[in-house]
């Protein structure tokens, strides 16, 4: 599988050098790049009333450039500002499930954003953890109840500490199963 790391409006590339690396170990037989363009994030996202951006806005404009570009097999947008589905108060990161977009919002992966010092260690660790988290998305696996395990869903920042950066067995299997039949 080849995954592109597309960074959306104003991104650190070191910061995506890092994801970059972590995720061909959670993905084998996988190569990861970040994409020779970045994208802008769309005007008509910011929700004024809310002062947050509208992450459905945003991850269509994701599926678009990756339906335009055959280079990758899945394309994982980040972004830097704080994001929400209408349902909900803000997300971590969304994707098309199953598909070839994703998401991630890096805003409040921050240690920062909850009143504690910054911690580099700390905020990439989450990131890497919510990258997986919508790739596995794409890859068609939807939440799993086991609370170690990746795909759980993370509705506070306590839920993405907890739990590891990897797939449990049976959501392993899935994915492994879908990466083989596309391969």
């Amino acid at each position: 599988m080849k995954i592109g790391l597309l960074p959306v409006g104003q991104v650190n590339h070191d910061f995506l050098f890092s994801i970059q690396k972590d995720l061909v170990r959670v993905f084998p037989d996988s190569t990861c790049s970040i994409t020779k363009e970045d994208l802008p994030i769309p005007e008509r996202a910011f929700d004024r009333k809310r002062n947050q951006y509208n992450s459905n806005l945003i991850l269509n404009q994701i599926r678009v450039y990756a339906d335009r570009q055959s280079e990758f097999q899945r394309i994982l947008g980040v972004v830097d500002v704080d994001i929400f589905i209408p349902e909900l108060n803000y997300v971590f990161g969304e994707a098309y499930t199953p598909g070839k977009a994703a998401l991630i919002s890096l805003f409040r992966l921050k240690p920062q954003f909850y009143g504690e010092p910054a911690d580099k260690g700390l905020f990439l660790q989450r990131a890497f953890k919510e990258a997986v988290h919508e790739l596995g998305h794409t890859l068609g696996l939807r939440h799993c109840p086991n609370p170690p395990c990746v795909m759980h869903f993370s509705n506070s920042i306590f839920y993405t500490d907890k739990k590891q950066s990897l797939f449990c067995d049976q959501c392993y299997l899935q994915a492994t199963i879908t990466i083989t039949n596309e391969g």
